[in-house]
């Protein structure tokens, strides 16, 4: 029988959502799911201290990516726990082949459903991602880690290698060297070096990383929502063609965007009052 969902757990930085709906009704969520009424939905993972990435919890997180797709926020900002952001996949599910590939399938499917949200999504990294942990801020669009945090490919020191989008997505973030250096020793980089090589975008103390990214949510969740969909998939989608079918794609996506509402509000605003003034209203 549906009982009445339990108030969020408080989190640095999140202690006061406005509007909170929980992706399930009891105390026994992997994945919580909140909408704020400035535009800005958080999604907290909430797995024990570490955050491991089981595939109970990624398939929450498949479920709530996908409701976020499907009614797309302002801006998304997805967070985890106070030290450790997540932990990386849950190594009791590890085995053979075959569970290697449930395992793989499990990350594959949620990561890309977080890549799929047509909005921009924010991670807020308070502490160390590693392993799944640093495939999942990376499966986002930006990233804003503490001046703890730690970030890491740490499989190979198991004898394996990432399989949740790290040997894909690294070399896309820092390069292929680097993704090799990290990927091979398996060490973990420092927020500082984090910040230099690319994998992280921006660096702010502790206690202001879940203010920071809120912040830069409900900035963008401001602003003309179609055009950020519509540049996100301009980018995501050239990467994986040629020059020419990539700028292409964005010659579309130009005219198509160019009959939008906030388009049309956009360039009278322009006129009128200059730059950076305009009121866009998300259509």
């Amino acid at each position: 029988m549906p009982t009445t969902p339990p108030p969020p757990q408080a989190v640095s930085g999140f202690a006061e959502p406005i509007l909170s709906l929980t992706m399930t009704s009891d105390e026994s969520a992997l994945v919580h799911l909140e909408r704020r009424d400035d535009g800005v939905a958080v999604l907290r993972l909430d797995n024990g201290k570490v955050n491991a990435l089981s595939t109970a919890l990624l398939a929450e997180l498949e479920g709530a990516a996908t409701a976020l797709h499907d009614d797309p926020p302002g801006a998304v900002v997805l967070t985890g726990g106070d030290r450790i952001f997540a932990a990386g996949a849950d190594i009791k599910e590890f085995g053979g082949r075959e569970e290697a590939r449930r395992v793989g399938r499990a990350f594959s499917q949620a990561l890309d459903a977080v890549s799929a949200i047509p909005r921009a999504v924010i991670a807020a990294i308070t502490g160390a991602a590693l392993g799944g942990g640093c495939e999942l801020a990376m499966a986002c669009d930006l990233r804003i880690a503490s001046d703890r945090a730690k970030l890491g490919q740490p499989e190979i020191l198991l004898g394996i290698i990432p399989g949740g989008g790290g040997t894909q997505r690294l070399p896309r973030l820092v390069g292929v060297s680097r993704a090799k250096d990290l990927i091979l020793t398996g060490r973990a980089v420092s927020a500082e070096e984090a910040l230099r090589i690319g994998l992280v975008d921006r660096v702010v103390p502790h206690d202001e990383v879940n203010s920071a990214a809120l912040a830069l949510a409900a900035e963008l969740a401001q602003g003309p929502l179609a055009a950020h969909s519509m540049a996100k998939l301009a980018i995501d989608e050239g990467l994986e063609v040629t020059l020419a079918k990539g700028l292409a794609l964005e010659q579309d996506l130009f005219a198509e965007i160019a009959g939008t509402e906030d388009a049309g509000i956009g360039v009278r605003s322009f006129l009128e009052h200059g730059p950076g003034e305009a009121k866009f209203v998300g259509r």
